[in-house]
């Protein structure tokens, strides 16, 4: 019987089905021709229907099929010359994923005929492969947009208000023992009341999802019986990724995914995505013919200039889209809004976002990529978190990001880890990080929240492992070790690994506690990655991207419990007093009515820091007055925001240190409220001048309060 066809819409991209049948459409310049091909299930590897798109406006062929359903299962083939020294690899013989597809069938199985030439041919890239990888691709799927949210509002919590936690769907719900096991490792289990009851309990305000968009296993890594399970290799910027799925594989995924994020919006948890726009999963010009290489190579990604059978790599994966091309920043824009429209998440990071702007070859923060996001009426409300470096020349770029951006700060986790662990680094530079790194941000009419802090990430070693390990110990990947301790910026305490020294395991717990206090005292917005507050070891492995087990999972059986609860308090602690989440920079000004700066340190001997004391690298602890009433900020109501004041001693000498507290015009009376050396601080007080006692490594914060004044004054002021 023939399929009644008609002509159809070119726009919106992908597959959209309107009730009584789907439009299809794909932007193809160069392509010659273009065949719509249905299938009748995932597993089956030869199509029910060819259907050749005749109509093509712009650049986008489309067409329009009565009859078809959400869960019809389609991939293209699309024809052209096959020209890798041209940049174009058209083969109709390989079944193409739609790059608007909403979801994703299944996942690879790895096949020589993935490849648009003969594996082993003389000739490599520049062969051509004449077999059918249909069977061996997983198909796109129509699916169905509606979906009771159920008045669903997101919490839209300041960035000063926020607290991030990165998390890896899999790893963070694998173990967990109150998650039913027929869901752990999926987006039902991170919206289980188990899982969402730790986040509330722990205090954090938005959970950042590892890469969730579906992605390729590398074949080098499934032969080696490993996995991508970090998912940094996308092949569907619009697809929740299926193997997070515990609801089918045809469109499931898809709702799924919204009831998890309507769950965690009820309890007032962002949803922060880790999207990686810089390249795909296709590889270089070696690399399989899964969707775009295939669709149109040359309008797609960045193509070596004087040969185009090559890929400039900016990203280390062998290749990079072309952000300077109009239909792929409409690509990357379109796959930002659905995610914001139809997935209702709160904001993005972007993994090595430097080399999304990138030009001709140098990055440029004026690139139409900021531009075009800058003025998007959407995706420029919601969170936009840069990772600010590529791989390439001049990548480096922490700092350099446009207003409305925040930033992975890499000099904060740098400078906190070799402070605690006693390398040679300058004092100024601890005060620059803990105060918001305003050496980065500042000049540019950025706020101390365009710093993200962070001490441990996906990348690197867990909290436990950075005070456990002096060097890598990646053998379950295949790596050498050794790599040393310039690297991590480790310190073991002493020991190598695992231990039963008592002496060590106290050290560790106390380095714990103090690279925890720092991250959580210091201005900006806080972000630790999953498990750190349980104690999660890696086994020394600082690159686990490619251990899907219980090397990267949380062994939730195993919580330090203390660690818990101390980082617990830690974060309810940062949440009650404004002075450590300021919106704006400290002036160093006296503050109106009491002659005294918003910030001030401090000396052991009880004086100011001059000029030349922040130039010593031999230097290990200094103090810090922070004046409740210099936040120099007004709430949601114009009220004027006043805190207590604090005085923080950190100590990463060895041995303990006096230090003399400042005369009474700071503050009459001081309450300890955190000691690291103890594992809950004794609640002493003293007085103006007194001296206290600060142990070898640790952080010691007391606290004056204003028994006569609240928080907040309640009056209104003009200041913004």
């Amino acid at each position: 019987m023939e399929t009644i066809i008609y002509p159809g819409k070119p726009y919106p991209l992908g597959s959209t089905w309107d009730g009584n049948g789907v439009n299809f459409t794909l932007y193809a310049d160069n392509a010659t021709g273009v065949e719509l091909c249905l299938f009748d299930s995932p597993e089956n590897g030869t199509e029910s229907k060819r259907i050749k798109l005749v109509e093509r406006s712009h650049q986008i062929w489309h067409i329009y099929v009565p009859g078809i359903k959400p869960g019809q299962l389609y991939g293209y083939r699309v024809y052209g010359p096959y020209e890798p020294q041209n940049g174009h690899r058209f083969n109709p013989n390989k079944l193409l994923i739609d790059p608007y597809a909403k979801a994703i069938s299944g996942r690879i199985e790895w096949h020589d005929s993935l490849f648009a030439y003969e594996i082993g041919h003389p000739d490599e890239d520049l062969s051509f492969s004449e077999t059918d990888s249909a069977p061996y691709i997983p198909k796109s799927v129509v699916i169905d947009n509606n979906f009771d949210w159920e008045g669903d509002e997101r919490p839209k919590t300041p960035y000063h208000q926020s607290v991030i936690y990165e998390a890896h769907v899999k790893g963070l719900s694998m173990q967990h023992p109150e998650v039913p096991k027929e869901i752990r490792g999926t987006y039902a289990a991170i919206g289980h009341p188990a899982v969402i009851k730790h986040l509330k309990d722990l205090g954090v305000t938005a959970i950042e999802l590892m890469p969730v968009h579906q992605f390729v296993n590398d074949r080098y890594l499934v032969e080696k019986g490993l996995k991508n399970y970090w998912g940094y290799n996308t092949i569907g910027f619009f697809a929740p990724d299926v193997a997070y799925s515990s609801s089918g594989v045809t469109g499931g995924q898809v709702t799924e995914f919204k009831t998890m994020v309507k769950e965690l919006h009820k309890a007032g948890i962002e949803v922060i995505l880790d999207v990686v726009y810089n390249h795909t999963g296709e590889g270089n010009q070696m690399g399989p013919t899964l969707s775009l290489k295939g669709i149109d190579n040359t309008s797609y990604y960045r193509l070596v200039e004087d040969d185009k059978r090559f890929y400039m790599d900016y990203t280390g994966t062998g290749n990079t889209l072309n952000a300077m091309l109009p239909n792929v920043l409409r690509y990357i824009m379109d796959s930002l809004r659905y995610w914001i429209e139809e997935m209702h998440v709160d904001g993005f990071r972007f993994d090595l976002a430097s080399t999304l702007a990138r030009e001709l070859h140098e990055v440029n923060r004026l690139s139409g990529f900021f531009d075009i996001i800058y003025q998007d009426p959407i995706i420029s409300q919601v969170k936009l978190i840069a990772e600010p470096w590529d791989v390439g020349e001049g990548g480096y770029q922490v700092g350099k990001f446009p207003p409305g951006w925040a930033e992975w700060n890499g000099k904060y986790r740098d400078c906190i880890r070799d402070y605690w662990r006693g390398a040679d680094s300058m004092l100024g530079e601890f005060a620059q990080r803990f105060t918001g790194s305003p050496d980065l941000y500042q000049d540019d009419n950025r706020r101390p929240t365009a710093s993200i802090n962070f001490i441990t990430a996906h990348d690197g070693f867990t909290l436990h492992d950075l005070v456990s390990y002096n060097e890598k110990h990646n053998e379950a990947n295949g790596e050498d070790n050794n790599d040393g301790e310039s690297h991590n910026r480790s310190w073991n305490c002493g020991a190598e690994g695992e231990t039963d020294d008592e002496e060590v395991i106290a050290l560790r717990n106390q380095q714990k506690r103090n690279l925890l206090a720092s991250l959580f005292l210091s201005q900006g917005v806080p972000m630790i990655v999953a498990g750190d507050e349980i104690g999660r070891t890696q086994q020394g492995n600082n690159n686990a991207y490619c251990q899907d087990n219980e090397i990267s999972w949380l062994n939730w059986e195993k919580a330090d419990d203390d660690l818990l609860k101390f980082t617990q308090s830690l974060i309810q602690f940062r949440k009650d007093h404004p002075v450590f989440k300021r919106r704006r920079w400290f002036q160093g000004q006296p503050v109106t009515g009491r002659g005294l700066e918003d910030i001030g340190w401090f000396l052991p001997e009880g004086t100011e820091m001059s000029e030349d004391n922040w130039s010593h690298d031999f230097a290990k602890s200094l103090a810090v007055y922070l004046n409740g009433r210099g936040i120099h900020s007004v709430g949601p109501e114009g009220e004027q925001i006043i805190d207590d004041d604090f005085y923080v001693i950190f100590n990463a000498f060895h041995e303990s240190l006096n230090y003399k507290l400042p005369p009474k015009k700071y503050g009459t009376k001081w309450k300890k409220v955190l000691d690291t050396s103890e594992a809950e601080a004794q609640s002493n007080t003293y007085e103006a001048e007194e001296v206290v006692c600060v142990q070898g490594r640790s952080v010691v914060l007391l606290q004056h309060k204003r028994n006569d004044e609240k928080n907040t004054t309640g009056k209104k002021s003009n200041r913004g």
